[in-house]
């Protein structure tokens, strides 16, 4: 085989470990900062010193009011859009 094409060849290799290493610690990474956001989200609830009932009521609540909000963003953003093309 020509040298040249021996030589890329051990760097594709070569290039591909790295990637595969890459990988590997991206997946750790993202997982410990899942773990350290869980963490987080932990503390805050607890801080709050609220029953679980209580909890799921307000994430309950929160979710249906978020759910509103996208709506009428969305409508909102709608609106800005026509006012461009009006102006424009």
């Amino acid at each position: 085989m020509n040298a040249k094409i021996e030589r890329v060849s051990r760097d594709i290799e070569k290039t591909k470990g790295k990637i595969s290493e890459f990988q590997t610690r991206l997946r750790e990474l993202e997982k410990q900062k899942t773990e350290l956001e869980n963490v987080e989200i932990v503390d805050v609830v607890r801080g709050m010193n609220i029953t679980i009932t209580d909890l799921a009521a307000l994430l309950k609540t929160s979710r249906a009011t978020s759910g509103q909000n996208v709506q009428k963003s969305g409508a909102t953003t709608a609106t800005h859009t026509d006012d461009k093309e009006e102006t424009e």
